[in-house]
Formats: structure tokens, sequence, C-alpha cells
């Protein structure tokens, strides 16, 4: 296997553990079996496909998709909790009320130069192509996460796919599904509760309100971009990360 194909598949194994993270799966229907048979295409003689690690994604996340659906309860799970790339997501039918005051600073929160973030950090960090320099940088939690701030855009980049780092509170509908540089993303279009879950177990950073916001992840990196208005220019914004 060549470094390319490694690559391919170190990127696949990062985009399954965050879609196995996204769901809460239910106990499957005794005709699971049947429901799934029923929605498979009939086989056609062909040329064998090249299994890339976007093809395989897919194919399990519409798989995924059908399994959760199968039931209404499958159906209540999903709208009510999700958790992706570092991101726990409650959507409550009757959310609290938004967060007022000016948000705290994360635990250990200081200000930096990129290059200083560079260094005490153990993920590569990424910049926004589409932005200029950030105006601000901060390192927190013990190099746990880098947030970058511009006028109204802020990017926080964390370490560590497997815990939640984040907890979000809405109402419905449920965030929308979308791609970011070609791996799946949530987009959250409207203001939202946001705290931080500490790496050391504490007690979770007080509540702030969080603008429209869109999350995905790099590698084993998470990304959580807040502030564009739009999807559209979300995507803009996100794409450019090099």
């Amino acid at each position: 296997m060549n470094s390319s194909e490694n690559n391919s598949f170190d990127d696949l194994e990062a985009e399954l553990l965050a879609l196995g993270a996204m769901i809460d799966v239910p106990p499957p229907p005794a005709d699971l079996a049947a429901t799934v048979r029923a929605r498979l295409p009939e086989p056609v003689p062909s040329r064998r496909p090249r299994w890339t690690a976007r093809r395989i994604a897919a194919v399990l996340a519409a798989f995924l998709v059908v399994l959760v659906a199968a039931t209404p309860q499958g159906r209540a799970a999903v709208v009510s909790v999700l958790r992706f790339a570092g991101v726990q997501i409650n959507v409550e039918e009757q959310p609290g009320p938004l967060p007022t005051g000016l948000p705290s600073p994360l635990p250990g929160e200081r200000r930096v130069t990129l290059e200083q973030a560079r260094a005490q950090v153990t993920f590569p960090l990424a910049t926004l192509a589409a932005l200029p320099a950030p105006d601000d940088v901060r390192v927190a939690d013990g190099g746990r996460v880098v947030s970058m701030f511009w006028p109204g855009v802020r990017l926080d980049q964390y370490h560590g796919m497997l815990t939640d780092i984040w907890r979000k509170e809405l109402g419905p509908p449920f965030p929308e599904s979308t791609f970011v540089n070609g791996v799946t993303g949530v987009w959250i279009p409207r203001q939202h509760g946001l705290e931080y879950l500490p790496a050391g177990g504490g007690p979770p950073q007080p509540m702030r309100l969080a603008g429209p916001t869109l999350i995905w992840q790099r590698g084993q990196v998470g990304m959580r971009l807040e502030g564009p208005p739009t999807l559209a220019e979300a995507r803009v914004i996100a794409d450019s990360v090099r």
C-alpha cells in the first residue's frame, strides 16, 4: 500500500470515528434485515468499483440513516442528541432561555502569537486563506484549544475526538449536515447556548451565547467556525483551511 492509500485510509478512519460518534443508535427492530435489503438496488454485472475512502464512508452513512430511521424510537434519538467532532449538540423541543452576559475565558486561556500557538499544541494548527492573519490568537486548557479571532468570526481548533469538548443547546429544527473539504460537517444556523467541558473533568465553563456555527474535523482535529451568518459564507471560509 503506497503513502496516498495510507493517507486515504487515515482520513477514512477519522471520518468513520466522527460518523459513529454522531449517532446514538437504538435497538434494531426485528425486521431490520428485511428493511435494509428492500432498500438495496439489484446487483448489476459490471467492472468492480474502486472503493475509495469517500465512497465507503458514504455507503456506511447511508446504511446508518436507514438503521436509525427504521423506528420512531430511532428518529426520536437522532433529534435529541448529536455527538460530532468533539461537540455534543442537545436539541430540545422547549430549550431554555438563551444565555446573556459576557463570555468567560476558557480555562488557562492566554493570548499568544500564531508561532507561539504552533509550538504549544500537539496537533497541526491550520490557518484560513480566505481571511487575513487573525487579530487575536489564544491557547487554553493546557494546549487543548486554540482560538483565532477576526471581526465577527471565531475559529476554535481542538485536540481529541473521542470525548465531548463542547456542549451546545438549541431548539428544533435539527442542525443541517453539509460537506467541508470533502468531509462531513454540521451547520447550526442560529444563536444557541454553548459551554466548554474542561480536560480535567472539572465543572463546565458557564454557558455563553454562540452565533451560527459550522463544525467539522480535519484529520484528528476538531474545527468550530462561529460567526458567518450563512452556510455559503461559512463554507467559503472553511474550505480555505490550510
